[in-house]
């Protein structure tokens, strides 16, 4: 046993105060306010796609290559925003990623075709790209272990109020002045939180903000490779050799796409199956997405809690998982539904367990990574689930073009979650942490 597992398996002799401070709070604030205009960026795109349809012209199928050039860019940007953010850092990797996503959102105000739309949702997923890993690199920086998946389940709440606000915004702006209007005011808020980011960001050792007592709560929590996280970042390819790399990555791979459907096809299903309008959009959206902050919020908060109660730390994280799988099981029933608020409810339930999914894979590369590997690790499972998420915006345009059926996207949407489970426990049992000494070129 190296000295460094001998450090990990040793707890401090006398642990900080759970109440040292509220700083990394701060920056938990920070990370849900950029995944909050996330989402509403992304989400322009599908509440206003039937208005564009019928002033662009363009079909279901056209429309589904659209979608498909904001995920072949979001899979390129993951991997290369992954590795740049564990390069340069997270203060200065954030700023560059919600700038250049900024730009590219209210660029999309700008153009009129077809292609234009695609070239801004290539630019716009680039951009796009950076933000989980550098979300969950920050989150493993400040945050003890106990506590990531809380602050995961927080931050990605983001993601649920970013498409609310949308839902609520987005089409008040449209009907008071135009779609142009909308792209711009969007992309208008990044710069608001970039001034924020880069006056208020430190990494905790250069943060003067924060007490000798949270920084020694903080640091008594992580694994002894995270406390020494000073090595450089190891290369993809010695990354892909670990089985967890591509635990992790295949596990978003089959259930991105699935969220992915819920942006940009719920609004066109509502509209197509109930004949639900732009104006009258909102309240169902606001459901299924308030739903879904519960989600988050409860899957992040679920693991802490098990702990608490002497659980292991991966079987904490793998409980919360399998319960979330097994709640998205009813979504396959909702192509099928006739009211539309029942299918809301079906819905509403499968995206608040995704996002519970979501939260709990998301920490797990924390758990079996040093914080010098989060970025890229992140980074590649999301070019995994943005891959997944091409191939899941190409096949509904088809489906929906040819036969107008939202049961085979549902179907699949049902099962993804068991098969993602199944896949994450077959390559990585028990969560095996991987050793700074093993990422070693």
């Amino acid at each position: 046993m190296d000295s460094a597992d001998q450090l990990a398996e040793q707890p401090p002799e006398r642990p900080p105060s759970r109440a040292a401070g509220h700083v990394r709070w701060v920056i938990c604030a920070l990370l849900f306010f950029a995944t909050t205009k996330n989402y509403m960026d992304r989400q322009v795109l599908g509440i206003l796609a039937t208005e564009l349809q019928s002033k662009i012209g363009w079909n279901q199928a056209q429309y589904g290559y659209i979608i498909s050039a904001f995920q072949a860019a979001y899979a390129i940007g993951m991997v290369f925003a992954g590795w740049f953010i564990d390069r340069v850092g997270t203060r200065i990797g954030y700023a560059v990623m919600m700038l250049v996503w900024s730009l590219a959102t209210a660029a999309n105000g700008l153009v009129s075709t077809v292609l234009g739309f695609g070239i801004c949702q290539f630019v716009l997923g680039l951009g796009e790209g950076g933000n989980f890993p550098a979300a969950i690199k920050t989150t493993a920086e400040w945050f003890p272990q106990k506590e990531r998946s809380l602050a995961t389940g927080i931050f990605n709440a983001g993601t649920n109020i970013g498409v609310i606000a949308a839902a609520l915004l987005f089409p008040w702006i449209y009907i008071r002045y135009s779609w142009h209007a909308v792209f711009l005011f969007s992309g208008a808020l990044g710069l608001v939180w970039l001034v924020w980011w880069w006056i208020r960001y430190r990494v905790p050792e250069k943060d003067t903000r924060l007490s000798k007592q949270e920084y020694a709560y903080i640091r008594a929590g992580q694994a002894a490779d995270d406390v020494e996280s000073g090595e450089v970042a190891p290369s993809w390819k010695i990354l892909l050799r670990q089985r967890q790399t591509w635990a992790f990555s295949g596990a978003k791979f089959l259930t991105d796409p699935v969220w992915w459907f819920y942006l940009y096809w719920l609004p066109m299903f509502l509209g197509q199956r109930y004949h639900v309008n732009l104006i009258h959009i909102g309240p169902p959206l606001i459901t299924v997405y308030l739903m879904s902050d519960v989600g988050s919020v409860v899957g992040g908060w679920l693991p802490s809690f098990l702990v608490r109660r002497g659980v292991s730390t991966a079987r904490a994280r793998l409980i919360p998982m399998l319960i979330s799988a097994l709640c998205v099981l009813p979504v396959m029933f909702a192509g099928y539904a006739k009211y539309e608020w029942t299918a809301v409810a079906v819905v509403g339930l499968a995206a608040a367990a995704h996002q519970s999914f979501s939260a709990n894979l998301f920490t797990t590369s924390s758990d079996m990574f040093p914080v010098s590997a989060v970025g890229s690790v992140v980074g590649l499972g999301g070019m995994a689930g943005s891959i997944g998420g091409v191939v899941m915006a190409t096949v509904a345009g088809q489906v929906l073009q040819w036969t107008g059926s939202y049961v085979p996207l549902f179907l699949y949407a049902g099962v993804a979650y068991l098969l993602a489970f199944g896949v994450l426990l077959t390559l990585a049992p028990g969560l095996r942490r991987v050793r700074s000494v093993d990422l070693a070129a």
